[in-house]
């Protein structure tokens, strides 16, 4: 870090400006979205999840079920706003079921 911080930062505003320098947003934005899902999907969707990855901003979800693939085929666009709405800003675009 090439920028001093004064003695009176938050402990939030130092991991917020180290996670900014270091260009570690992506890895988090990964961590945050798979735990998104884990939480909002419940334990019957959670079962059938073999995978969940973000590149850029479309989420690839692989799925063991094909049957859940399709209803969940049904509902991308709600997956996206609720998982957005956890994390309170707009990270994921797209959901690729596999």
């Amino acid at each position: 870090m090439a920028k001093r911080l004064n003695n009176q930062s938050t402990i939030g505003a130092i991991l917020n400006e180290i996670i900014q320098v270091n260009k570690l947003q992506p890895g988090m934005d990964q961590i945050d979205v798979r735990e998104a899902w884990k939480n909002l999907m419940g334990n019957g969707v959670n079962h059938y999840t073999k995978n969940v990855v973000l590149k850029g901003s479309t989420l690839y979800v692989e799925l063991s079920s094909a049957v859940l693939r399709e209803e969940l085929t049904h509902g991308k666009s709600k997956i996206v706003a609720m998982i957005n709405e956890e994390l309170r800003r707009d990270v994921v675009k797209d959901v690729v079921l596999r």
